[in-house]
This record gives structure tokens, sequence and C-alpha cells, in this order.
């Protein structure tokens, strides 16, 4: 009797563990199907930024350096990781912010970085921690954004791959980030004063050109007798050596060229190479080759080089100023194409390509045309918009100082950011009237001086409806001299906008929006309006937030090219108190 109960007991127990067994398999194959297999990840930096003395040019200055370096160190993440940089300002008498330029900043738009916009500035001494997820794939940048201390070397790459298992629709075999910047040798602190002098001091054009921190300053032009150039300028200095891009014969390499001029719209090219565009600022581009790419101060892109010309040689890779005539004030910036395995520091044989026209506006304007939305990959944009606003870009004299303006209002950050005075109701804070939405498009003359060159300075807000779809239309004009059109690029935080057409002249409000492409237009963050041209975007005001607005070069927003938007500020929650420490000392 024993003996068949210890049976059935036995026999029940091992029928418990099947069913125990089948039912952690339903339990794993549930969660398989739950949790996807590339799980995202953190991704923490430590950073330090502070002041040294650097040679990028082989011209000694003092530079803003993280953890010693400039550029900075690239963040690598993949799609969906949500990255973390502890901050430590050392710059003991600048306060300082960084912009994650090109990440939206969903959910966490205090991250953004933009001092007087979204958060207080960090104080010398004092570390403060952002936190974001990077939720597309693509290239982009973090830069400073306070003062003009970017074009001081606060920049760097932010590279997000698609999650493992993924892959682009292009095919490359390696990976490669390049910065193209200007430099100056005087310092930021003299070029804001020149700015802001009475009479105006232009900062002038750039010393040199940088290829991923490098170029190449003529030291034998210092002649000045008061000047010890040996201990100032040396080219021997392997700070500025050529950058050099090795690859290995018959292999495919993605090159991610972004620019982070301070003034300069630039080309770049590859000697002997074309180059196919594949990405811009984070999106697939239908494919379309180029021997010259030109690139604005805040765009990013991607191409595709073959290393199919003669492997016993090296090629240079140069970059030229573009839009402004700097032909006999700043040479080219060189790096050098590295076929392996000649030596990387051996020069080329032949004259470095000499790059465009500065003042080819034809063939810059038919590339911006060129980039559309890669098949497959086109997010349609609305059919109409909600609201239309038209910018027109001039340069103004207010009391005296030269400014640049929008619709004739010259922008000014408040002390108490915009993010936190519009969600605690500070409303002593900022200018309460709104900015202008458009100009007088029937009577302005953009082709000329204008004869009342007076601005008004504000700080007011374009307050959008949630969920709205906004219409911007950049104007540009004459500047306050004659003849004179500049090139400005403008970049949009939180958001990305579809670029919905270009042209030459003055917008007509009532015809020009029919020749839009609303079919395959690309998605960007940043876009530039020619000289006496318009640019035409839409967007979602979709991300609750305070966010800028500006053109991207230094000086031009330091001295007041730039508005904000405002939208869905009601849905946000409690903002972290990280970013307030300026309200609490006021």
């Amino acid at each position: 009797m024993a003996y068949f109960f210890d049976m059935a007991v036995s026999s029940r127990f091992r029928g418990m563990k099947i069913l125990n067994l089948l039912a952690l398999c339903v339990l794993i194959f549930s969660l398989a199907n739950i949790v996807p297999m590339a799980e995202a990840r953190i991704r923490r930096y430590k950073w330090e930024v502070k002041y040294e003395y650097k040679s990028p040019d082989c011209f000694r200055k003092v530079v803003i350096t993280i953890n010693g370096r400039t550029p900075g160190p690239t963040i690598q993440a993949r799609q969906n990781d949500t990255v973390i940089v502890e901050l430590k300002n050392s710059l003991l008498t600048e306060n300082v912010a960084i912009h994650w330029h090109g990440i939206r900043q969903i959910g966490t738009p205090w991250a953004d970085g933009t001092e007087g916009v979204t958060q207080c500035p960090i104080l010398p001494g004092e570390t403060f921690t952002y936190k974001f997820v990077v939720d597309r794939p693509g290239t982009y940048l973090y830069h400073a954004h306070y003062g003009m201390q970017r074009e001081a070397g606060l920049y760097g790459s932010i590279r997000v791959s698609l999650p493992e298992g993924e892959s682009e629709p292009y095919a490359y075999d390696y990976d490669r980030s390049i910065i193209l910047n200007d430099w100056f040798h005087r310092s930021a602190f003299e070029q804001a004063a020149g700015l802001s002098s009475i009479p105006f001091q232009w900062v002038g054009e750039p010393q040199s050109l940088l290829i991923q921190g490098k170029g190449r300053f003529n030291c034998s032009s210092l002649n000045s007798p008061s000047l010890n150039v040996g201990t100032i300028c040396n080219e021997t200095n392997p700070e500025c050596s050529p950058y050099v891009i090795t690859v290995i014969p018959g292999k495919t390499y993605r090159l991610r060229i972004s620019s982070l001029t301070a003034l300069s719209a630039l080309s770049f090219q590859i000697e002997g190479h074309n180059m196919t565009v594949v990405e811009a600022d984070g999106h697939n581009v239908e494919p379309f080759v180029v021997q010259n790419l030109f690139i604005y101060s805040g765009e990013t892109y991607s191409v595709l080089i073959k290393a199919d010309q003669n492997p016993t040689r090296n090629y240079w890779a140069t970059t030229n100023i573009v839009s402004r005539n700097a032909t006999f004030t700043t040479p080219p910036g060189l790096a050098i194409l590295n076929y392996y395995p000649n030596h990387p520091k051996r020069s080329p044989p032949t004259t470095p390509p000499s790059g465009p026209l500065w003042n080819d506006v034809g063939s810059r304007l038919n590339q911006s045309l060129a980039i559309k939305a890669r098949k497959g990959f086109i997010v349609p944009p609305p059919q109409s918009a909600d609201r239309m606003i038209v910018m027109l870009n001039t340069q103004n004299n207010v009391s005296g100082n030269v400014r640049w303006s929008v619709n004739k209002v010259t922008y000014t950050l408040p002390h108490i950011p915009y993010l936190i005075a519009l969600k605690e109701n500070i409303t002593s804070a900022f200018d309460q009237t709104p900015p202008p939405d458009g100009y007088d498009f029937k009577n302005y003359d953009i082709f000329g001086v204008a004869e009342n060159k007076s601005a008004t300075i504000g700080s007011g807000v374009y307050r959008l409806n949630f969920n709205s779809t906004v219409d911007i239309i950049l104007q540009n004009a004459n500047s306050m001299s004659n003849k004179t059109s500049e090139t400005h690029p403008w970049h949009l935080h939180g958001h990305d906008f579809w670029v919905l057409g270009y042209g030459e002249g003055k917008f007509d409000i009532y015809n020009d929006p029919k020749k839009y492409n609303l079919v395959n237009p690309i998605m960007k963050n940043t876009v530039p309006v020619h000289r006496y041209g318009w640019t035409a975007l839409r967007f979602r005001a979709d991300n609750p937030g305070a966010w800028a607005f500006h053109c991207h070069i230094e000086s031009h927003f330091y001295m007041g090219m730039g508005v904000v938007f405002a939208e869905g500020i009601e849905r946000l929650g409690e903002l972290p108190s990280s970013i307030k420490g300026c309200v609490h000392r006021k």
C-alpha cells in the first residue's frame, strides 16, 4: 500500500514539475515578445570643462577643452539609449551651458542646454548633470550655448547608431566623424567687445579653417617686431599636423561631415573622389553625388566614399570658405586621405584642389534643392498649416549699436530662463507682447539698404498652439552695406522641420506656397536662407517646452538674430530644481 502511495505521490510531483516547466517556458516566450532583444543602455560621461593653451592651427592661444581635448570626446550611443553627462565647470571665471544639437529632448526640455531659454548657466566650480534620450539614429553635435564660447573650442560630435541587428539602407565598411570649423586668434571676449562697441568693430574673417580640430596658420605672416613668434606660433607643433583619414583600398567609408563654424559657410572636397550624400541632420536622403559638399554652420551630412583610386599615393581633403570673399585672408583647410599602407604623413604629390568659387550662389542653391527624403523613409508633411510666420532677416541700428533683427525686433535673453518663467508664470521676466508674424511685404525693398535702419530690442516669445502646424518663411534681404546679403543658417531646437522650398527674391505669400514640395521634402534641424532669397519650413508644435530658433552664426546670434517658441508648457510637470539656480539667487 505504501509502495502505491509513494508511486502516486512521485507521479504527482513529476506532473507538477512538468507543469511548472511548461509555465516557465510560456513566461519566457511571453517576455521575449514584450522585451526587445536589443535593450536600450545608459551611456555615462564625466567631463571637466577648463581653459588650456592649445595650438590647433599652430598659433598658441587659450581655448576651452573637455577633459583636455578640443574637439571634445565623441558621444557614441544607439537609438533610444539614455545619455548622462556629468559636467564640471572649471573655467573659474566664466559660466557655461552645453546644447545637444539635433537631439529633440522629447520629455526633457530642461536638458536642451540653452542658457537663458531652458536653464540657468552652470557657475564656475559647479557640477551639472544632463540626462536625455537619443531617440533617433543619425549624426548630431554638441557645443557651448553661453555667450560666444562655441568658437573657443567647446564642441564635439554625437554619433547615434541603429539598434543592434538593424542596418542602414546603404552599405559601408567603416564610419568616421569629421567636424569642420573656422578659427579666430582673437578671443571670444575680444570679439564680443567689438560687436557691442560704438563704433562697431566687426570680427573679420577667420585666420584658419580646421578639419577635426587641426589647421595650419602661416607663422611667417606674424612679422611684428614686438612678438616672439617662435613662442606663440610653431608650424612643427604636432597639434597642428594635418588631420589624417586612413582608408583601406577597395573599402567604402561613411564620413559624417559636420560644421560648427562661427561665421563661415564652407565647401568640402576630397581630391579625385566623388561623395554620395546619404544623410542630412539625422534623416536619410535620396542619394546624390557631389564633388563639393556645401555645408553651413550647424548642419550635418553623411557621405559615402569608396577608396578606389591609385593606392600608391595619398590625396588631399580640403575645405574652403564660400558665400564670403575670404580668398586673400583665410587659406583652405587641409587634411590627408591616407591610402594604407602609405605613410600617413606623406604629402600628396599634387596641389590641393581649389574648391568652388566663393560667390557661386547657383551651385549652393542647387544642392539645397537636391536634398530630398529617401524613398521608403519619407515622413509626409501636413498638407496645410495653421499659422504662417514670415521672418525678415535684417541688419539694423539700435541706439548706435549694430544688431541683427527679425521683423525689426532684435532679440535679447532674459535673466530668468523662458522655460522657468513660462512654467511658473513669472510674467515680469520677459516682454509679454509677442513678436510680429510678418513685415511690410508690399513695400519693403529686400534688394536695397533700408531707409529706416532702426529696430527695437525685445524678449517676447511666439506662443504656439500645441500640436498645431506652423510655417516659417525665412526672408533674406540687404544688410546695411549696399549690395550685401549674407547667407544665414537657421537652427531650430526641440524639433525637426520639413524643408518645403527655396526661392530667389521676395517670397510671394499668395503664389510661392503653390510651389512647395509636399511629396518628399527632407526633414532637418538646420537650414540656410541664401542671399536675397527665401526658405520655407513647416513643423508641428508637438514638443512641450520653450525652444530657441536662431541664426547659427555665432556673432549674428550674439547680435540678436533669434526668436523663441513656446508650446504645451501646461503639459510639463515640475521642473528640475537643478536648472533654477539663477532664479533662487535672484
